[in-house]
């Protein structure tokens, strides 16, 4: 294959990060130069929302292209059905050299379980849950081993420590793993390793590649290295979406995640001071900064190569974080923006104009549509997204709406936790799930965002939104209609 007829595809992402933490999006407080310039470069879509706001079920949705109900991975700890075909493998067919660095999460990763893998096409499979993961897999591990032997025994929890993998998700400020120097944090191995691959010399020549990336930060726990969390003014920082009372007026479940977070499994907001509510923005906000850098690093490598003409490149997230909005931190069945709602920009000089603005409502599903796409790759059908190579040529004729579903996806509720978003035009319905789906009472969510973009005020119990929330009703019933999976051919009346 010719490497010039179709782009190399290099896909940035990361762990947890809300779509409002980059300049581009109007944050005047974040501290992400090249990631702004980089959008100037190509474009932002303004509104991308996730089908499941925890990690395994997004990021099975972004490798197989289908909602979360359809593709089997329904909740951490629930590996990918065997079956399932992940678009990288179709890449490969297509004569793509694919690899994968850092975090993909499609199956158990708990205590020290491996990840398994898939018919996934990756040549290169270089893979780390997170920082202090002890899985043997854990290739930061052997790379921190290698260039800093000083600092593993430190940053990595030893054989046998109560809090095992989670460690992290327990901890309440930052663990030596999230603020150990620059040179030795995660995601400057993510980057050091993308950088390598880029410039691998055992693709064969010509070969166009694919590639994700996937940094940890800034996910919990909330730290940074110093000299990035020199660069955030944490006083600058807006306080929490929030008002006294507010949550009396949502689903009951959202008051025991203020309480704790993960149900019930990690420190809630309750716990924390307003001062360290303070800071755990501020270092939120400084771990975006950091991966700023190290993405500003592998930016700089394809154009010392060359290869920044033909390659498109896409930054975007699986998820979001509550960030204490609404009184709640972390993620959960909560459909908050801060939650579904996730950067996406991407660049292809000559083919994406400059500075371009996508106001259209995407999806996580579109991406591994646009890659098969672009790439011409057989097989391009995959999935239920629509390529967003449409929208970038200024098609009109784009759906007006967004499905989110959490399924228990998170830690273990008793009794589970349902919920079902659809985002339509300037609306927003949550339906959170009763009896059979779960013992719990039904309730639900109604927010016009065009009025209420901080998602304050819920309109789901209001006689005077009735009407409104009964026809968003009959169309979520239409859209899980529409969204079920009826890929299998049918070949004959009977």
């Amino acid at each position: 294959m010719d490497a010039r007829s179709v782009p190399n595809i290099l896909l940035l992402c990361t762990d947890q990060q809300r779509w409002d933490t980059l300049g581009c999006y109007g944050n005047a407080q974040a501290h992400t130069p090249a990631l702004d310039a980089f959008a100037a470069e190509g474009a932002v879509f303004e509104q991308c929302y996730v089908q499941n706001p925890i990690c395994s079920p997004s990021r099975a949705s972004l490798f197989t292209g289908l909602y979360a109900r359809n593709h089997g991975l329904w909740a951490n700890g629930v590996a990918l059905p065997d079956h399932r075909r992940m678009f990288t493998r179709v890449l490969a067919n297509a004569g793509y050299d694919c690899g994968m660095i850092g975090k993909q999460h499609l199956s158990p990763c708990e205590g020290r379980q491996i990840e398994n893998r898939f018919d996934d096409g990756f040549r290169v499979f270089e893979w780390a849950h997170d920082p202090i993961h002890r899985s043997p897999q854990n290739a930061y591990h052997r790379w921190l081993r290698d260039k800093h032997p000083s600092l593993y025994d430190g940053l990595i929890p030893r054989e046998g420590d109560p809090r095992g993998a989670e460690a992290g998700n327990k901890a309440k400020g930052a663990t030596p793993a999230n603020t150990v120097s620059a040179n030795a944090h995660f995601s400057h191995w993510v980057a050091e390793r993308a950088i390598a691959f880029i410039g691998d010399v055992e693709r064969d020549d010509g070969q166009p590649f694919f590639l994700i990336a996937n940094f940890f930060d800034p996910h919990h726990p909330f730290g940074a290295p110093e000299e990035f969390r020199a660069l955030i003014d944490g006083d600058a920082i807006p306080p929490p979406i929030r008002e006294e009372g507010e949550l009396d007026r949502k689903p009951d479940v959202q008051r025991a995640y203020s309480k704790k977070s993960y149900g019930g499994h990690a420190p809630g907001f309750a716990e924390y001071t307003p001062e360290e509510i303070r800071e755990i923005r501020a270092s939120y906000y400084a771990m975006v900064a950091l991966v700023d850098h190290e993405v500003g690093r592998v930016l700089s490598a394809l154009e010392e190569r060359g290869l920044s003409e033909n390659t498109l490149v896409v930054f975007t997230s699986d998820h979001g974080e509550m960030l204490g909005d609404h009184d709640i931190l972390l993620k959960g069945p909560m459909m908050y923006d801060a939650c579904t709602r996730v950067p996406l920009l991407a660049r292809w000089p000559g083919r994406i104009p400059a500075g371009l603005r996508v106001p259209n409502i995407v999806q996580w599903i579109d991406l591994p549509a646009t890659f098969l796409d672009v790439a011409g790759a057989s097989g391009a059908d995959l999935g239920q997204g629509d390529s967003l190579m449409s929208l970038v040529r200024g098609e009109t004729d784009w759906r007006n709406w967004a499905l989110c579903e959490y399924r228990d996806s998170g830690h273990q509720a008793d009794p589970a936790v349902h919920t079902t978003m659809l985002r339509q035009d300037q609306y927003k319905l949550v339906i959170w799930h009763g009896i059979p789906a779960t013992a719990r009472e039904t309730d639900g969510e109604l927010y016009d965002l065009a009025a209420d973009p901080g998602e304050l005020n819920n309109l789901y119990h209001s006689p005077a939104h009735r009407d409104l929330r009964e026809s968003l009703k009959d169309q979520l019933l239409n859209v899980l209609d529409a969204t079920e999976d009826r890929s299998q051919p049918r070949v004959s009346n009977w």
